[in-house]
C-alpha cells in the first residue's frame, strides 16, 4: 500500500469522536431542523390587519428588522470566525449547521415581512435598521470582536449574541403569543429560540473548556473584559429598548427581561449573574411563551412545528451546567 501523503486531505469520521457534546449537539440540531416554508404566516394575517393597532405592527416590524441584522451578521461573520478555531472535523461540522440555521433566520424575517407588508413598508423596515444607532452600534461592536478578538473572546460575543441581544426582539412575539395574537408568527419565533438555546450552550460550552486552560491571572483578565463588554452591550440595549418599547409602554418589563437573559448568558459561560433578576420577575406571560415546547394547528388549516418536527425538549437550567 503506497504511503499517506503528509498533504493528504483528511475525511471526516463520525465513528471516532473528540468530544462526545459535538456529537450530541449535531444530533439534536439536526432533529431540530425545520423551514420557515412549512409554517403558515398567512394565517395570522386578519390578526395583523384587524386586531393589531398601528403602533403594535410598526413595534414587530421594526424588532423584526433588527433581528434580522443580527441574525445576518452571525451567519455571514459570526460563524464563520468561530470556525476558525474549531479543535476538530466535528465541531467545524456543528458550526457549518448553526450558520445555515442562522441564515434560515435571518430568512424567516422576510417571509414574514412579505406575508403581512407591502414592498414599501419592508423597503422602510430595512433602512430603518440599517441606520439606526443602536442597533448598528450593537452589531459592529460584536463584528469587531468577530474580526480582532481572540478565541475565547469570539465565544463570548457569540454567546451574548444569541443568548441576550436577540431578546429584546423576542419579547414582542411573545408577548403576542401570550395574548392569542400573531401564532403563526409566534410558532417561528420559538423555532428560532429553540435554536438559538442549543447554539448558545454549545458555544459556551466550548468558551468552558478553553477558559479551564487559562492561568489563574489570565481568567481574572478575561473575565473583566466580560462584565465590561456586557455592561457596555446593556447600555446600549436599554436605549434601544427605549426606543422601540416607549411608545407601547413595555419599557422597563423589556428590560428585565433582557437582564435575565443577561444572566443566562453569563450562565452558558460558566460566569456568575451580573443582575439581580429571575424568572419570577418576567412578565410570566413571556415566560409561557418563551418555552420551546411545540404547538399543534388542525391539519386542514395549516399544520405547526409539532406535527411537522417532533417533540424536542426545552433547555432548561441543568443544561447550562456542564
Amino acid at each position: 500500500m503506497a504511503e499517506v501523503s503528509k498533504d493528504s486531505y483528511q475525511a471526516i469520521n463520525w465513528n471516532h469522536i473528540e468530544d462526545e457534546l459535538d456529537k450530541a449537539t449535531w444530533e439534536k440540531l439536526t432533529q431540530q431542523f425545520w423551514l420557515d416554508t412549512r409554517i403558515p404566516i398567512s394565517n395570522d394575517l386578519r390578526t395583523w390587519r384587524g386586531n393589531m393597532s398601528p403602533e403594535e405592527r410598526e413595534l414587530m416590524n421594526l424588532v423584526f428588522g433588527g433581528l434580522t441584522t443580527l441574525d445576518t451578521l452571525q451567519s455571514q461573520d459570526g460563524i464563520a470566525s468561530l470556525r476558525k478555531d474549531a479543535v476538530n472535523q466535528k465541531e467545524e461540522a456543528v458550526l457549518n449547521n448553526i450558520q445555515f440555521m442562522e441564515s434560515v433566520h435571518a430568512k424567516s424575517y422576510s417571509s414574514i415581512f412579505e406575508t403581512l407588508n407591502e414592498k414599501a413598508t419592508i423597503d422602510e423596515i430595512f433602512d430603518w435598521a440599517d441606520t439606526n444607532q443602536y442597533l448598528q452600534y450593537k452589531a459592529n461592536r460584536i463584528n469587531d470582536i468577530y474580526q480582532n478578538g481572540s478565541a475565547l473572546e469570539k465565544k463570548v460575543a457569540s454567546v451574548f449574541l444569541e443568548t441576550f441581544l436577540f431578546y429584546s426582539g423576542f419579547y414582542t412575539p411573545l408577548y403576542f403569543l401570550g395574548h392569542n395574537r400573531m401564532l403563526n408568527v409566534a410558532e417561528i419565533i420559538k423555532l428560532i429560540i429553540r435554536d438559538e438555546s442549543v447554539h448558545g450552550t454549545y458555544i459556551g460550552y466550548k468558551f468552558q473548556l478553553g477558559f479551564k486552560k487559562l492561568s489563574e491571572e489570565e481568567q481574572t483578565k478575561l473575565k473583566e473584559w466580560m462584565y465590561d463588554l456586557l455592561f457596555e452591550l446593556y447600555s446600549n440595549e436599554e436605549q434601544y429598548t427605549h426606543e422601540l418599547y416607549d411608545g407601547v409602554g413595555w419599557t422597563e418589563e423589556v428590560l428585565t427581561f433582557l437582564r435575565y437573559n443577561a444572566n443566562k448568558a453569563l450562565m452558558n459561560l460558566g460566569q456568575e449573574a451580573m443582575f439581580p433578576d429571575g424568572p419570577e420577575d418576567v412578565n410570566s406571560v413571556v415566560m409561557n411563551g418563551i418555552s420551546t415546547s411545540t404547538a399543534n394547528h388542525d391539519f386542514f388549516s395549516g399544520v405547526g412545528n409539532g406535527y411537522l418536527l417532533g417533540q424536542v425538549e426545552a433547555m432548561d437550567n441543568d443544561d447550562y451546567d456542564i
